[in-house]
């Protein structure tokens, strides 16, 4: 056998395993968005309580339109790949790292787990932190802007919200911070890799608090109370990671130190 024919057999060998582990993303990708159409109602559901809350004993009088035939349909399509998505991308994360492993030294795996099962769960966190916690505060924001109107006087103003808007919006919300706070997952590669050290990352601490607020008015609706919801935790992920960022360091420093010296 040639070299070309010897390192073109391995290479075909991962291919048609990379498509093995694609064809399975795929098909838990349509089986959970499936399942999410299903359920789509009760999701949808799910997303309207910390609006129903927020609007109070009065909610009776409120309601979501949708002002074209198909709308309501596409909303619940939104709503299924939301929900097929948020399971199809752990597993993908998942599966990458099931192609990756024969080429990872066993301490290479040891350390990839672990990430592996931070990163949704810090998502989940996030997108927890958003439904119970700033739903309620932007949503109370926003209705503040209604006024009831006077005979004679004014007209009233009351929100009469589209369901695609209001679905857009907390998906927003819900991604924005689901994916910011994969912040420590990230500042603890960038220092494993050696790009950065966790001296650095405390000294540019005033240029980070700059960033975070600026991805946070990118990621979030273009008002103060949505901004602010997202920037301080993610102040609070920064100042972690700058201690768990030295507590590798600290690790790496101490087995380096233990190794025997070359000769």
């Amino acid at each position: 056998m040639s070299e070309f024919e010897h390192t073109r057999a391995p290479l075909i060998a991962h291919l048609i395993e990379l498509k093995r582990r694609l064809i399975w993303v795929l098909l838990v990708f349509i089986a959970a968005t499936s399942v999410a159409y299903f359920f789509s109602g009760q999701i949808y559901q799910f997303l309207l309580r910390p609006l129903s809350v927020a609007y109070g004993p009065n909610d009776a009088g409120h309601k979501l339109i949708y002002t074209s035939l198909t709308e309501a349909f596409f909303t619940y399509m939104r709503l299924a790949f939301f929900g097929g998505a948020f399971v199809a991308v752990p597993f993908t994360a998942w599966q990458i790292y099931l192609f990756m492993a024969p080429g990872l030294y066993e301490q290479e795996k040891k350390l990839a787990v672990p990430y592996l099962i931070a990163s949704p769960t810090l998502f989940i966190i996030g997108a927890a932190l958003a439904y119970y916690f700033v739903f309620p505060l932007a949503w109370e924001f926003f209705l503040s802007f209604e006024t009831m109107g006077e005979p004679g006087t004014k007209l009233p103003i009351e929100l009469q919200a589209r369901v695609g808007d209001y679905l857009s919006i907390s998906m927003q919300f819900i991604m924005a911070f689901g994916v910011a706070f994969q912040l420590p997952i990230i500042l603890t590669l960038l220092v494993r890799g050696g790009v950065i050290g966790a001296a650095q990352l405390a000294k540019g601490r005033r240029l980070a608090i700059v960033l975070i607020f600026i991805a946070a008015a990118l990621l979030t609706p273009p008002d103060i109370v949505s901004q602010t919801c997202l920037a301080i935790p993610l102040m609070i992920l920064y100042e972690f990671s700058v201690f768990a960022c030295k507590r590798i360091e600290n690790a790496r420093h101490k087995m380096d130190q233990g190794k025997p010296a070359a000769v």
